[in-house]
């Protein structure tokens, strides 16, 4: 992928030129967030009986339990006023996506992935953790990491 950024000249208009072959998922987030100016880069948890700002970048999945969600980290879980179907909608969790009805895993923090039988796959993760991606799920995440077209 080539960037190109240029400075517009005095009394030009900002521009965004966004020349793809395919109009993927990732693109139509990063055009969404772009429109919305909303992008965040943290979302409020609950810890100790205080609300705390969790850099996203930090969260290794999420895991919903007994109609609570929790949001897992390398060091801790803190547990998020949000549904798991509202993160998937919002496109500052890009990098997350469903990988079994109750858990949604960060892509970016996956260091490998294993088959398993039944067609499920194991996912590892850089805090060495481990996490079952049920067998209707693997096709998606095939695709956002680019395996199948």
């Amino acid at each position: 992928m080539k960037i190109t950024i240029e400075t517009p000249n005095p009394g030009e208009e900002d521009e965004i030129i966004i020349r793809v072959a395919n109009l993927t998922e990732d693109v139509l987030s990063t055009i969404k967030a772009l429109k919305d100016g909303n992008s965040k880069d943290c979302v409020a948890v609950n810890y100790e009986d205080s609300i705390h700002m969790l850099p996203i970048k930090e969260i290794l999945y999420f895991d919903g339990v007994d109609n609570k969600v929790f949001a897992y980290t390398k060091d801790r879980s803190y547990e998020i006023k949000m549904k798991l179907y509202e993160i998937e909608a919002d496109s500052s969790f890009s990098s997350f996506l469903r990988i079994s009805k109750n858990t949604i895993a960060n892509i970016k923090k996956i260091n490998h992935l294993s088959p398993e039988f039944n067609g499920r796959f194991v996912a590892k993760l850089t805090n060495g953790e481990s996490l079952i991606i049920s067998r209707g799920y693997v096709p998606a995440l095939k695709k956002k990491l680019g395996i199948v077209k």
